[in-house]
């Protein structure tokens, strides 16, 4: 990276930082929020969609079951908000243990077939959570509030999740430049050819899956508390799994900086869709949209940009 593009990232990250602190609107700050959750929801994708080429469309399951664990510590515990990187940590470890549950039989599967799978997933642990009481069933789960002042309580959990997108995005650029990373990319070649290369692909598909459904579940103890109240229909939303899919095949899946750009764009997009359009008409967008993207930028924008500077150069 060049030397000012680092200065003007930094001082970004910054300007970041301080933002919470600097009194602006509410819904800034929230929109914010939400736009570096998506940022780790589309960066960890793409280490089991981007890297290795499976593309799961049950992903944003993984929140939901990271926000359903730390409400259920919280609440069985009685632990105080300000314990809620406690119960976050644990919330991640929770969705990382299901995906390896679920991930050992699904990614023996290829292609549409464990698209299809990781979708059921989805829709099967939204209707798993709407019939367990214990789990607060159709009501949705109540979390204890803060205590403190509002704008503070956001700020604070503004901070933690822009340094939960922070490590998200190190994470996945160090996987990418490893020879972890390597083996995703030969499984997303060619798995035959990747096994005769000596790559013991069900495990490192399987380190993959583990991996990228970690930090959602991180994300997801955290926007629960942040909400103060989860829903199924909330937090299992297919919406986000296919947002979450979309924003990193817009930003380009075989680049750890294609899920940052798709996230930041298409989380404003998705905020004035929600702000003006109905969901049916959202559904039938974000399903033109993938039309265009496996059309025209099969690769996302970032590779588009870069092969028209080639060509120009």
């Amino acid at each position: 990276m060049k030397p000012y593009l680092k200065s003007l990232l930094f001082l970004a990250v910054a300007g970041a930082f301080a933002l919470p602190w600097l009194s602006p609107p509410v819904y800034f700050v929230s929109l914010l929020f939400v736009v570096f959750m998506y940022v780790v929801l589309a960066e960890s994708w793409v280490l089991i969609g981007g890297f290795a080429g499976y593309l799961s469309f049950g992903h944003g399951a993984f929140l939901g079951i990271g926000a359903y664990t730390t409400a259920l510590l919280m609440n069985h515990f009685h632990l105080s908000p300000l314990y809620v990187l406690v119960s976050a940590l644990p919330a991640g470890a929770a969705a990382a243990c299901v995906a390896a549950v679920i991930g050992y039989p699904a990614l023996r599967l290829r292609g549409p077939y464990f698209a299809l799978i990781t979708l059921c997933f989805a829709f099967v642990m939204e209707l798993a959570v709407k019939n367990l009481d214990f789990l607060g069933g159709p009501e949705g789960l109540w979390l204890k509030a803060m205590g403190i002042e509002v704008g503070l309580a956001r700020g604070i959990f503004f901070e933690v999740m822009l340094v939960l997108m922070l490590v998200t995005v190190l994470v996945v650029r160090r996987v990418e430049s490893s020879r972890f990373g390597a083996g995703l990319k030969a499984i997303k070649e060619d798995e035959e050819v990747a096994q005769t290369l000596c790559v013991d692909t069900p495990r490192v598909k399987l380190s993959a899956f583990i991996l990228s459904a970690f930090f959602p579940g991180v994300a997801g103890g955290l926007y629960a508390y942040y909400l103060s109240y989860i829903h199924p229909e909330t937090v299992f939303n297919i919406d986000i799994s296919i947002l979450i899919v979309l924003m990193a095949l817009f930003g380009g899946g075989s680049s750890y900086v294609g899920p940052i750009v798709g996230a930041i764009s298409l989380s404003l997009v998705n905020e004035l869709l929600s702000a003006f359009l109905k969901a049916e008409y959202a559904r039938v967008i974000y399903g033109l949209l993938f039309v265009v993207l496996i059309l025209y930028l099969p690769d996302g924008v970032i590779s588009f940009f870069r092969g028209r500077k080639s060509g120009a150069g």
